[in-house]
């Protein structure tokens, strides 16, 4: 795993480790397992702590976000829209263009394997989207 993105000087992983051990119940179990099939999925990922208190997983740009609820935790995928989900995960944020999100219940399970394949999917169209696209040159009257 890359260098986590710190605040106040300790890292986003910390930070992570203590939010997800604050919550104490079902909803930091839940959080600890799909963090973990995360870092399965890339293990190159880093681990960002963003918008007062959000785990934020990102390869070459966000990947999800982590956000927990009384009810639900969310994970969140910026670009969820362009990613395809033939299990169905995406199950909340369906309507914009862009973000799609699985939000998990007490007692849910998520399928593993199709979570860290939408992860690596997200990963894939990240880094197509980093490749420099390369400049048309420009027509001029001669």
């Amino acid at each position: 795993m890359k260098k986590a993105t710190a605040t106040e000087d300790r890292p986003a992983s910390e930070l992570i480790d203590e939010k997800i051990a604050s919550l104490g119940d079902w909803r930091g179990e839940t959080l600890a397992r799909m963090r973990a099939l995360i870092k399965e999925a890339e293990p190159d990922v880093v681990e960002e702590w963003k918008w007062m208190g959000t785990p934020v997983w990102s390869h070459n740009g966000i990947l999800c976000t982590g956000e927990s609820y009384k009810a639900v935790v969310k994970l969140a995928f910026l670009k969820g829209a362009s990613l395809k989900d033939p299990r169905k995960l995406f199950n909340s944020s369906l309507d914009g263009n862009a973000r799609r999100a699985i939000d998990i219940h007490e007692g849910e399970e998520i399928d593993a394997d199709a979570f860290k394949a939408l992860i690596r999917e997200a990963v894939a169209l990240n880094a197509a989207g980093a490749v420099a696209k390369p400049k048309r040159a420009k027509q001029g009257t001669h």
